[in-house]
């Protein structure tokens, strides 16, 4: 799988201000993406708010992407959740036109076990028709994929790829390297991880803060993968504070608002979230003028 090689973008589902979904900005986001020289986007993934969007609204954005994108990148999609019935249902009427594999995520809130957590990605990956990527992201599912988790799918199933991991743990960053099978790839679901576990032998992001500023983000990652840690540090250091902002009233508002600072798309999510307060909206006012010039 080259093509999960560096930097990908889970990209944000952009609305207009009365919540319907905002194609032309869709478009101009994809545009921002593939110009800044992102590796791979991926759709429909958290960031891009896929729990509220119907069924009929993921299946438009997914081929409105694939449609616009013609190839010119790999495409990723985002299919997950925790009913593995329905998710098998979903993969199965996928169109996969245009697409190079799927990022599912963990079940959250039914807190499955390890034999669950497996069982389920066994079963997602028997109906996929594409390559399936592990998604832990502990904070948000209420469960981890413990690394033994991890490998024994990496080990037992073919067509489970990579992990993104946002786990947060450099442990279990560790073990996954350690005794993973070769070619089953490591990818950031963490922008302030990226550099410290590509170091450890990872080989990319899924980035939120691309987003906004794809050109850095695909610049930090293919530093990495050429060794060219001083030069990633010192562009990590840069790309620090943005990152702490896209985080500080959740995900995707911040981002979100920083996309509205730079004339791309509007700043709208659909509820539960809201919008950025005005403290942190002045901050990232701030903070893009800062690194816009």
């Amino acid at each position: 799988m080259d093509e999960l090689y560096g930097a990908g973008v889970a990209l944000v589902t952009p609305f207009h201000s009365d919540g319907t979904i905002d194609f032309a900005g869709l478009e101009k986001l994809i545009e921002h993406q593939i110009s800044g020289g992102m590796d791979y986007l991926v759709s429909l993934g958290t960031t891009g708010e896929v729990a509220t969007l119907s069924e009929d609204e993921r299946k438009a954005v997914w081929a409105f992407t694939a449609e616009k994108v013609k190839g010119r990148v790999p495409l990723v999609a985002g299919i997950g959740g925790n009913n593995t019935a329905e998710i098998i249902h979903q993969l199965e009427q996928f169109d996969a036109s245009g697409y190079a594999a799927v990022l599912s995520v963990s079940p959250y809130y039914n807190k499955p076990t390890q034999e669950g957590i497996f069982q389920h990605y066994k079963a997602l990956a028997a109906s996929s028709p594409l390559p399936l990527i592990i998604y832990n992201v502990p904070g948000r599912t209420g469960s981890n994929v413990s690394p033994e988790t991890t490998v024994r799918l990496a080990k037992e199933v073919d067509n489970i790829v990579a992990t993104k991991e946002a786990s947060g743990s450099f442990e279990q960053f560790g073990k996954i390297i350690r005794d993973k099978p070769e070619g089953f790839l490591l990818i950031s679901g963490d922008d302030s991880a990226t550099l410290p576990l590509m170091a450890l032998g990872g080989v990319g992001v899924i980035s939120v803060v691309a987003n906004a500023f794809p050109a850095e983000v695909a610049t930090l990652a293919r530093m990495c993968l050429d060794n060219r840690f001083e030069e990633a540090r010192q562009l990590h250091s840069k790309l620090i504070r943005i990152t702490e902002l896209c985080f500080v009233e959740g995900n995707p508002a911040g981002v979100k608002a920083i996309l509205h600072q730079l004339g791309i798309c509007g700043p709208t999510v659909r509820l539960p979230l809201a919008g950025v307060g005005t403290g942190t909206l002045d901050q990232i006012v701030r903070e893009v003028a800062n690194l816009v010039g």
